[in-house]
C-alpha cells in the first residue's frame, strides 16, 4: 500500500531540508565568531591615517626576516639590505595559531651571532609569528609571518 505524495508532504520535506541547512549555517557562524575575534587593529580608521607613511619607512629599511624551527628551538634571523644582522633597539615577538588567540605566546628571545632564538615546544600545524622591531633610528618594523611546524600530510 503506497501513500499519495501531497503538497503538504512536499512542503514538510522542503522545510525540513532548509531548516537543517539554516541551522548548520547559524551554528558555524556562531562558532566562527566566538573563537576568532578577526581583529588585527582596534580601530582601522586610526591605523589607516599613518599606514602609507609607516609602510614607506619600513620598506626603506629593506629588512628580511627568516624563521626556522627545528622542533626544539625557534630562531629568527633579521638581515638588512646588505645581508648583515639588522641593528635593533627592541624586538617583540608573539607566536600563535591563525584561528584563535588562546595559544598565543610572547617569546623571550636571546641574541647570539646575529640570530634571535628561544627554546620552544610547538605542536605540528600552522602558526602565525607577529614581529615588532624598532630600528636604531626609531623606525617601527612590523611583520606577520605565516609558518608551518611539523610534518605535512599529503
Amino acid at each position: 500500500m503506497t501513500r499519495e505524495l501531497t503538497g503538504k508532504h512536499v512542503l514538510m520535506i522542503c522545510l525540513a531540508a532548509f531548516g537543517v541547512i539554516i541551522g548548520v549555517n547559524v551554528l558555524m557562524a556562531v562558532k566562527a565568531v566566538s573563537t576568532f575575534p578577526g581583529l588585527e587593529v582596534k580601530n582601522s580608521y586610526v591605523a589607516s591615517q599613518s599606514f602609507d607613511r609607516d609602510r614607506a619607512a619600513q620598506d626603506a629599511l629593506h629588512w628580511t626576516v627568516t624563521p626556522e624551527y627545528d622542533g626544539r628551538v625557534l630562531s629568527l634571523t633579521i638581515r638588512d639590505a646588505q645581508g648583515y644582522p639588522a641593528r635593533l633597539q627592541s624586538l617583540a615577538v608573539t607566536i600563535g595559531r591563525p584561528t584563535h588567540v588562546r595559544d598565543d605566546q610572547e617569546l623571550n628571545l636571546t641574541y647570539q651571532g646575529g640570530i634571535f632564538s628561544t627554546p620552544l615546544q610547538l605542536a605540528p600545524g600552522a602558526r602565525i609569528i607577529h614581529l615588532a622591531a624598532v630600528a636604531e633610528d626609531g623606525t617601527l618594523f612590523r611583520q606577520r609571518i605565516d609558518h608551518f611546524t611539523g610534518a605535512r600530510v599529503r
